[in-house]
C-alpha cells in the first residue's frame, strides 16, 4: 500500500489493480468500505476528503503532464494571504480537460520540466510560475500585483527567478504589469517609478526635491525618498505593499517621528506613481502649498 500512503490514501484504478482483482476493488467500493469520487480515482476509506486528499483526486483525475497551479501551488510553498477554496489545476494544452465541482482548470503549452519541483508531492509548478499565472488570471491589475509583490515579501523568491519564470511563460494577459512589479518588489523610488515621478513633477513645475535624504535620530537613521525640507514635506514610495505585520510597524513608527518633528509626509504606491498621476501630483501639489510655496520654480 505505498502508492495509497504516499497519495494520502487515494490512488487510481489501475494504481489498485497492482496489488488487488478488480472484483475486490469493486467489492469495497460497493460495500462503501472504499469511495470513487471521480471517473477513475479511488479513496480507501469512506470518510469525508481532506484538503490535501482533494488535491490528490484533483491531480490524478487530470490527463498527464498535469499539476496543482496557481493559489493551491503556492499555498503548499507557503505564500500566504491568497488562500483559495477551489483547486487549481494547470492541464497541457491538447490534452482532454475534466470538470469536477470546486476545480479551476488552467490550459499552457508551456509546461517544461523547470515549471515544477521535480520531487515535491503532489505533483505542483513552482512558485514562481505559480504566482505568474494567480497575475495573469487576475480581474483587475491591484489584483494582479498582490501574489507578486507578496511571494518576494514573504522570503519564497527573488525578482531575477520572477523575471526568469516570466521568459518562460511567453504572452499572458498583463505581461507588461507583471513586468513592472517584479521591479518594484526590488525597492521603492530607486527603482523605475523614480522618472515616473519626476515627470509629475516636472508636467506641474513643482520644485525638484532631495533624494534620499538621511535623518538621523538618536536610536539611527533612516532615509525619506524625496524630501522638500523648506516646505517640511517628504514622499514615500512603497514598492511593496504592507503585508508583514513587522515592516507595517516599523514604517508606521518611522511616520510618526516624522511628524512629531514637523514634517509632513506624503505616501504612494510605486503603481499610483505609474498609473494615477493626476492623483500623486495634485497631492504633492496641495503638500507643497501647505508648506508655503507660492511660485513653482521648474
Amino acid at each position: 500500500m505505498t502508492t495509497v500512503d504516499n497519495q494520502s490514501s487515494v490512488l487510481t484504478i489501475r494504481e489498485a489493480q497492482t496489488f488487488m482483482t478488480t472484483g475486490e476493488i469493486r467489492a469495497r467500493v460497493a460495500s462503501g468500505r472504499w469511495q470513487r469520487p471521480h471517473r477513475g480515482v479511488l479513496v480507501a476509506h469512506n470518510g469525508p476528503l481532506t484538503t490535501e486528499e482533494e488535491m490528490w483526486v484533483c491531480l490524478l483525475a487530470a490527463p498527464p503532464g498535469s499539476a496543482l497551479a496557481g493559489p493551491t501551488a503556492a499555498g503548499l510553498e507557503g505564500l500566504r494571504g491568497f488562500e483559495s477554496t477551489r483547486t487549481y489545476v494547470v492541464v497541457p494544452h491538447g490534452q482532454r480537460g475534466f470538470r469536477r465541482e470546486g476545480v479551476t482548470v488552467l490550459r499552457s503549452s508551456r509546461l517544461g520540466p523547470e515549471e515544477f519541483h521535480p520531487l515535491r508531492t503532489p505533483r505542483r509548478t513552482c512558485v514562481e510560475r505559480s504566482v505568474l499565472d494567480m497575475a495573469s488570471t487576475a480581474r483587475s491589475p491591484r489584483v494582479a500585483r498582490a501574489p507578486l509583490l507578496a511571494v518576494v515579501q514573504q522570503g519564497l523568491t527573488i525578482p531575477d527567478r520572477l523575471r526568469d519564470a516570466l521568459a518562460r511563460r511567453g504572452q499572458c494577459r498583463h505581461r507588461s504589469l507583471i513586468s513592472e512589479t517584479i521591479d518594484d518588489a526590488e525597492g521603492g523610488i530607486q527603482s523605475l517609478p523614480e522618472r515616473a515621478f519626476d515627470r509629475i513633477l516636472r508636467q506641474r513645475g513643482l520644485p525638484s526635491p532631495t533624494r534620499q535624504r538621511v535623518v538621523r535620530r538618536p536610536d539611527g537613521r533612516y532615509y525619506l525618498d524625496a524630501d522638500w525640507e523648506d516646505y517640511d514635506l517628504s514622499a514615500e514610495i512603497h514598492g511593496l505593499p504592507h503585508l508583514e505585520v513587522r515592516n507595517w510597524d516599523a514604517d508606521l513608527d518611522r511616520h510618526n517621528e516624522l511628524t512629531i518633528d514637523g514634517r509632513r509626509l506624503v505616501q504612494f504606491t510605486s503603481y499610483a506613481v505609474r498609473h494615477s498621476p493626476d492623483r500623486v501630483g495634485d497631492q504633492v501639489e496641495r503638500g507643497l502649498r501647505r508648506g508655503g510655496v507660492r511660485r513653482w520654480r521648474c
